[in-house]
């Protein structure tokens, strides 16, 4: 397996302002996920595989592609930012309205037992589902892929919202990048 390279954001750090401050960007880009990178890269170097090795590398390797798709799938702050296209279509497919989408996602979001994720998944089908994934890794879907992910994990906004989880996701659904959602979806959907 080649090593994993560090993504670059695709805005500046303060371009999600005032829903993430630039200093939680900084934390969580430049320390939280390159610490991901570099220990699934120490984990893939280790001669010997043993159970240990390979949990240390499925927990970096897949809290550095969670990060990844938590970065991309942002964007500065919009008024009335809401889906357009495919995705909304099948938003409205799946769970009826954009409001019970939203309403599903901020319950997984709010309720995951410490930390984690709120997942949007996809299938093959563009069947879509709200899920959660606990650290980085327990309670995944084999076969589904992750469309839009909010990290849930207090380094992700506890600076800037203390413990009111409730307000930071509310404010998320400013930030959303529904044209990375929409790629993601009009894509072929590969799990991964």
């Amino acid at each position: 397996m080649n090593k994993i390279n560090i993504i670059p954001l695709p805005y500046k750090y303060e371009e999600l302002e005032p829903v993430i401050s630039r200093q939680i960007m900084e934390l969580h880009h430049d320390k939280h996920y390159v610490a991901y990178v570099n220990a699934a890269n120490a984990a893939m170097e280790k001669t010997d595989k043993n159970r240990e090795i390979m949990r240390d590398f499925s927990f970096n390797y897949n809290g550095a592609k969670m990060h990844e798709i938590f970065f991309d799938g942002m964007r500065k702050v919009r008024e009335n930012n809401l889906p357009e296209g495919k995705i909304l279509t099948e938003i409205e497919r799946n769970f009826g309205s954009f409001e019970n989408f939203k309403k599903e996602f901020s319950g997984a979001a709010g309720s995951v037992e410490g930390s984690g994720w709120a997942v949007l998944w996809g299938d093959s089908e563009k069947n879509l589902f709200v899920g959660q994934l606990e650290k980085h890794n327990l309670l995944g879907l084999n076969g589904l892929v992750p469309l839009l992910v909010l990290d849930v994990w207090e380094h992700a906004y506890y600076l800037d919202y203390l413990n009111d989880r409730k307000q930071y996701v509310e404010k998320f659904f400013g930030i959303i990048n529904w044209d990375k959602v929409n790629e993601k979806l009009n894509g072929k959907l590969e799990s991964c």
